[in-house]
């Protein structure tokens, strides 16, 4: 069986191992005709629509959208349809719900982000993600 890879899913926190998973996404988009998503989840409750929203997620979002930008420019420079997600709560979790409910092909991730906890050789995010999804992980160093 051959894997169709159409569906690109990179989690993106803006450290520079994930941008570095994003390059090895936009490469393989481009050898495989393949859409990357950027995916970022903030590690907070999603706000409601109705509340006023605080300082700290004008902040969280002022630095999503700048990730997001950096990222949609990358890929518009190599020729990719870059799409972006923003989605809440705890992240690994929701990186392996998130490839699993829109059918993506494969998730590229950084091995190391922003999360505090460092493991010896691989983040407790892709540490996870790579355990935990039924999709196709290719962690990047």
């Amino acid at each position: 069986m051959v894997l169709q890879i159409k569906k690109i899913l990179v989690p993106l926190d803006g450290s520079v191992n994930s941008f570095r998973g994003l390059d090895v996404a936009i490469q393989m988009a481009r050898e495989l005709h393949a859409t990357v998503t950027g995916l970022y989840v903030a590690g907070i409750v999603k706000p409601r629509t109705n509340d006023p929203i605080t300082s700290l997620e004008k902040i969280l979002l002022e630095h999503v959208q700048k990730i997001m930008k950096k990222a949609k420019l990358k890929a518009a420079q190599k020729g990719i349809v870059f799409f972006d997600r923003v989605s809440y709560g705890d992240d690994g979790k929701i990186i392996v719900e998130v490839a699993e409910k829109h059918n993506f092909d494969l998730i590229v991730i950084g091995s190391r982000g922003m999360g505090a906890a460092k493991e010896l050789f691989l983040g407790s995010t892709s540490n996870y993600v790579l355990h935990k999804s039924r999709k196709p992980v290719l962690v990047v160093k």
